[in-house]
């Protein structure tokens, strides 16, 4: 059966998963992200996702990143059960976290990101790119295919607020039953204003709508891909919507986006209240895979709530799964790993 679409059929000889770990103060506002229980801790969720995704368990993190209120567990399960069965290399990058994961990371040397409210949201972004770009160069001759995921609480809203920078209407997912765009959409009006910007302001100046209205994640992953340019490399950028502003990023920097595409999963595709078909054909993405984990098939109650849309996407899980169709697993094979690892938890009964 195929769960990837379009089919994938050439597995790379070099292939690679880095997952960009991040945090932004802008996930602090109450009821704005799903990515942990409370607001506060969602500070600790990017560090569980790594120690989730290394360990199979999480180490340092007082509980696991689950969505309440049926504790349905991080779509990390996805990502860690494709590494498992890929055996793929693969690498965490520290850009901007609050807490760090008792694993290993390569780090950036980013700060957390502010609330988009303030006038500056991230600093020094043109160095944590450079950093990036170092990093990729130094990765080119290991590798010829990588994917990059990313795990940031709130990460819709700021990729919401640089889409909107840049001068695209972005109604971005929601790791939520409800998606809260309206709050989302009050929040960046906040932000712009905070910044002296306006819809559309910044699109010659992609560097500074991360600056006012992005997350470390961002210049982390615009840095990666830059390094990898003029190089046979191709580049799959893991993620929903999150990504998607990412690629618009690149797309106004004036990158080469040919050999770049996009992974994400079904349940991003048929969010009903964002509008991320219509985005990737206005920003021109080359591919856009499309992974269905079929969990409609499994015993557990909390893996079903990803098929009513609680959970969408996260911890690079679609561009995993894709790398998981890459390497010839099938769907069944996958979903088995996946309630392993839940049994494992405890996670999602």
């Amino acid at each position: 059966m195929v769960w990837i679409e379009p089919e994938v059929t050439r597995k790379p000889r070099r292939p690679m998963f880095l997952c960009v770990l991040s945090n932004t103060k802008t996930a602090h506002i109450p009821k704005l992200s799903a990515a942990g229980k409370t607001a506060e801790l969602t500070d600790y969720t990017p560090a569980g996702d790594a120690e989730l995704m290394e360990t199979g368990n999480i180490i340092s993190v007082p509980v696991l990143p689950m969505t309440p209120p049926y504790d349905t567990p991080t779509p990390a399960i996805m990502t860690r059960s494709a590494l498992k069965l890929t055996d793929a290399p693969y690498n965490f990058i520290n850009s901007g976290l609050i807490v760090t994961p008792e694993v290993p990371c390569i780090d950036l040397k980013a700060k957390p990101g502010e609330d988009i409210r303030e006038p500056i949201a991230v600093s020094d972004v043109q160095g944590v790119c450079m950093r990036a770009k170092f990093l990729a160069k130094r990765l080119r001759n290991q590798v010829d295919h990588v994917v990059i995921g990313e795990s940031i609480p709130g990460g819709t809203t700021t990729a919401m607020g640089v889409l909107m920078a840049l001068g695209y209407n972005g109604n971005v997912s929601s790791s939520a039953d409800e998606n809260p765009l309206e709050l989302k959409k009050k929040v960046i009006e906040e932000g712009l204003k905070a910044s002296g910007l306006t819809f559309g302001c910044l699109k010659d100046d992609p560097m500074k709508a991360i600056a006012c209205m992005g997350d470390p994640m961002m210049p982390a992953v615009v840095g990666l891909v830059e390094g990898f340019q003029g190089t046979d490399v191709s580049v799959v950028l893991a993620g929903g919507t999150q990504m998607l502003a990412v690629y618009a990023l690149i797309k106004h920097l004036g990158f080469n986006t040919e050999k770049l595409a996009i992974a994400t999963t079904r349940y991003v595709v048929e969010d009903k209240s964002a509008n991320f078909n219509e985005l990737t054909r206005i920003l021109g993405v080359p591919v856009v895979y499309v992974a269905d984990p079929g969990f409609g098939k499994s015993e557990l109650k909390g893996l079903h709530r990803y098929e009513t849309g609680t959970i969408k996407e996260g911890a690079g899980a679609g561009g995993a799964m894709y790398l998981a169709g890459l390497y010839g697993i099938s769907q069944d094979d996958f979903r088995f790993e996946v309630e392993n690892v839940c049994k494992l938890l405890k996670a999602g009964h």
